[in-house]
Formats: structure tokens, sequence, C-alpha cells
């Protein structure tokens, strides 16, 4: 107990900043502008962390030590046998007292991605949860993932169950077990996002506590799962991971997905034997169920020119399903960043817009690697229907064109619904050299695509296809269209 008069050590989280007060304060953490959305129009597709200042208002980001929050209840990670020496840990246990260890003994361990409850003791938390996190290998990531989403969702669950107003979150994942800090972030993120979302309205404060060193991380991914305003919402939009879950958060492997009927062998209707037909045509779909035979001896086929042509967009969907795998699991933040490829809106058959902004992509400062996984990640979703593509080549240098080779191998690369489904790729402000080298390339390195390439030499040409206010334009090329071609007209536009 602190003597008379004395300040308290414990820190009451009803005195901390909310996320949504600090919107204000942080603006200097916010990204350049030129990350948004640009003048003429908006992104069409909806971010799936929507703001909520109702949400915001219940987070709270403190940097210090979890064991001085006064609070219903604060989280301690731990191993299975709950004794594990970290920082957190044994911060927890020095201002508890050592009932917390016989207690401890009591419960015979926790196991991995569990929860379990404890009395506070001399702390000034009533509770302390605890829960021990997955140890990281990469082979092994989904289920680390899968572990770690239900530390901290049986964490909230049981905050709710015990009717908690407010919970200390320390960083779950510590540096012993080797979990990196940005993926395990994410995955602390979505999940409390989801339960707040779905389950958390007797939940009033969660407070993410971390480190001098994890605050950083911290600040850069809230705004991702936890946008104060619509701007920053519209701004790290672009950032969000294509792995964000299920509705609550937990990780999702669809090769694991396996539908069971609600009353197998039963048919109420003519609909239901449809429904049936359907479900069991996909029976063979599963990798398991395709038994594909010896890999190493496919291979060998495809070197000799033996194989069949069903066998080889096997072996290249495999191909594809790896470096998707990786664009998934890769931190492709930085080239996001660079704002050279977004949705936009749609044409004028209502196709989906992907932009291309060739002066945005520094070629010779760039991992040309990590953009190809980034034009996947993006794309994979995009490419399941129709869809058009604008790129502009306006004002580009030598240092913004991509080599033929890296094109060829993208091309080779992705599946088989990026090109079936491109019905347009709009060249905006081509200039004589870049025509010959697209001409080449499509003529003789990759097939389907010459006769979709559409060269525009001014912005009005580009909105007979695509409405002015469904296309969002970066200023530079408004800026140049407009000098060189003069001012655009509406009237002009839907003559031509």
């Amino acid at each position: 107990m602190d003597p008379l008069g004395a300040r308290s050590q414990f820190v009451d989280v009803q005195t901390l900043p909310t996320w949504q007060q600090q919107l204000g304060e942080d603006g200097e953490e916010t990204p350049p502008q030129d990350l948004s959305d640009g003048p003429l129009g908006q992104q069409s597709f909806p971010s799936p962390f929507p703001c909520r200042p109702d949400i915001n208002r219940k987070i709270v980001l403190f940097t210090g030590d979890v064991a001085l929050l006064n609070c219903t209840a604060i989280v301690n990670t731990s191993n299975e046998s709950l004794t594990d020496k970290n920082p957190v840990s044994d911060s927890i246990h020095q201002l508890a007292g050592p009932e917390l260890r016989d207690e401890l003994l009591k419960l015979k361990g926790c196991r991995t991605g569990e929860a379990k409850l404890t009395k506070g003791f001399n702390l000034a938390a009533r509770f302390i949860i605890h829960t021990v996190g997955p140890k990281f290998k990469a082979k092994y990531r989904t289920a680390a993932e899968s572990s770690l989403y239900s530390c901290y969702r049986n964490i909230m669950q049981l905050a709710a169950e015990q009717s908690m107003s407010s919970v200390g979150l320390c960083v779950v994942s510590t540096t012993k077990r080797g979990y990196p800090l940005v993926d395990a972030t994410h995955i602390a993120f979505r999940t409390v996002r989801r339960f707040l979302e779905n389950h958390g309205n007797s939940i009033e404060t969660v407070v993410f506590t971390v480190s001098d060193t994890e605050e950083p991380v911290f600040k850069k991914l809230l705004p991702l799962y936890y946008p104060r305003s619509e701007d920053e919402e519209k701004t790290f939009l672009p950032l969000i991971p294509a792995d964000i879950g299920n509705s609550e958060g937990e990780p999702v492997v669809p090769e694991r997905q396996i539908r069971i009927a609600e009353k197998p062998g039963t048919l109420e209707d003519d609909s239901e034997e449809e429904n049936l037909d359907l479900d069991l045509g996909q029976v063979g779909n599963h990798a398991f169920a395709r038994m594909e035979g010896d890999v190493d001896k496919q291979r060998k086929l495809i070197l000799q020119g033996q194989m069949s042509e069903a066998a080889m967009q096997k072996q290249h969907q495999r191909n594809y399903s790896r470096w998707l795998c990786r664009a998934r699991a890769e931190d492709l933040s930085d080239i996001a960043a660079l704002k050279a490829l977004y949705q936009t809106g749609v044409d004028m058959c209502g196709r989906t817009v992907m932009v291309l902004v060739g002066r945005n992509i520094p070629v010779t400062l760039i991992d040309v690697e990590k953009a190809l996984l980034y034009f996947i990640h993006v794309m994979d979703h995009i490419t399941v229907k129709e869809y058009v593509m604008v790129y502009f080549h306006t004002l580009t240098g030598e240092h913004n064109h991509l080599d033929s080779d890296f094109l060829k191998n993208l091309y080779d690369i992705v599946d088989a619904k990026f090109k079936k489904n491109l019905k347009a790729f709009y060249f905006v402000h081509p200039t004589f050299r870049s025509k010959v080298s697209t001409w080449f390339f499509t003529t003789f390195s990759v097939s389907g695509m010459k006769d979709k390439v559409r060269y525009l030499d001014n912005l009005q040409q580009l909105f007979t296809c695509i409405r002015p206010e469904q296309i969002d334009i970066p200023p530079f090329v408004l800026e140049y269209d407009a000098r060189v071609n003069g001012p655009y007209h509406p009237s002009e536009a839907s003559n031509l």
C-alpha cells in the first residue's frame, strides 16, 4: 500500500486518452495525403473495418507496465506451466505478491490458446487473465495464427462472461516465443475489433499495453483496424492485409472448410436436390481428393514436353497458389504506400476499374519481387469477375519502366482468371516508344493481350469509357492533360 499522502504508482485507465481522442494529437503519424483518394471520385469498395467512433472510444494505447493498470482485469502472458520468466509476468508477480504464485499452482497449468482467471491480490486490477501464446515456426504458421487468435478471443470472452468493464491487454506473443510482432499485432487488433463489434456491449475499455519498442508498430497498425475518421479509413484501406479472417477475426483456411448438411440424406424440395448436386460436383476439388501423383515426375514430363494440357494447368495453379500464399504472408506496406496500383469505380459496362500509375513505380529503388507479390495480393479477388485496367504513362521516366522480363514473368505466374476476365487495358498518354515496345511485347511475348490494349492520347477519350466520377486520377495527370490537351469539356467527351 502507498504511504499516506504519496502519489499512487498505479494508473487509472479512466484518466488515459482514448484512441478516438488522440486523432488531433497524432496528425504527424498519418501518411501523406497522396495516399488517399484522388479528387475525381471515391473508392467503390467498403472497408472491412469502417470508422466506428463508439468502438474507438473503448480503445486505449498505453506505453508502460500492464501490472500498474487500475482496471477490472489485466492479462499475463506465460508458458504452459504458468511459470514463465518474462518482463510482463515478472512485474505482475512482483506487485501481486506471493499469493499469486500459490494460486497458479492450483490451476495446474494452461494450454496454448486458453485463458484462465485468478484474483489480482495486491494489484490495482481485481483479476488477472493468464494466457499462453504459441511458439512461432514458419512451417506451422497456420497453427500459430489460430492459437494466437484463440488467446485474444478467450481473453475477451472471459472478460465478457465475468461482466468486466475494462481489460488491460499485454502483447501476448513474447520475444522468447519468436512470433513476429507485426503479424501478431494484426491478429490482436482484428480479433478485439470483431469481438467488440459482435459481443462487446458490456466492455467499456480495452487497453493495449506496449513497451517503447512495441509502440511504433501499434501506432502504425491501429488506424487500419480502428480508423478515427472517414479520411483515415480511406487512407489506410490499401494497407489492410488480404487475410482478415472470418466475421470473428479467426484465421480462415479454405482447404479445411467442410460443409456438413443439417439433415444428411433428407431433401425437402427440388432446390435442395439442386444444391446437393452442386455440392457433389465439388467433391473432387479438394487437394486430398485429387490424388495428383508424383510431382517430380510431372515436372520432368513438363520439361520433356510430354505432359497433357490439363496436367500443366494443374501445375500452373499450384505454382500460382504458392505465390498467393507468399503475397498474403509478406508485409507489403512499403509497396502499397507508393499508391501505384489501386481499385477505383466501374466503367460504363459496370466492370471494376483498376488503376496503374507508372510514375509512382520507382523500379530502381524497390524490390521488384515484392512488387509482383503486391500485384497478386491486390488483384486476386478483383479478377474473379470482369475488370479493366487504366495505365497512366504520364510523365514517366526510364526509372519507372518495368522491363519485359519482369512483365513476362508476371504474365506467366498469374492465374488464368487474370487474363480471361481482363476486358480492356487503357494506355493513357502513350509515347511513340512505349507504343512500339508494347506492340512487340504483346505480339511476341504474350498471347491474347494485343487486342485488349487501347491507346488514349487524352482524358476525354478515357471518359467515353469510364465516367469521371468513377475514376481517381492523380493530380499531376490532370494538370498534364489540361496543359497539353486543354481543359476537360463533358459535352466534347459525349460526342466522341
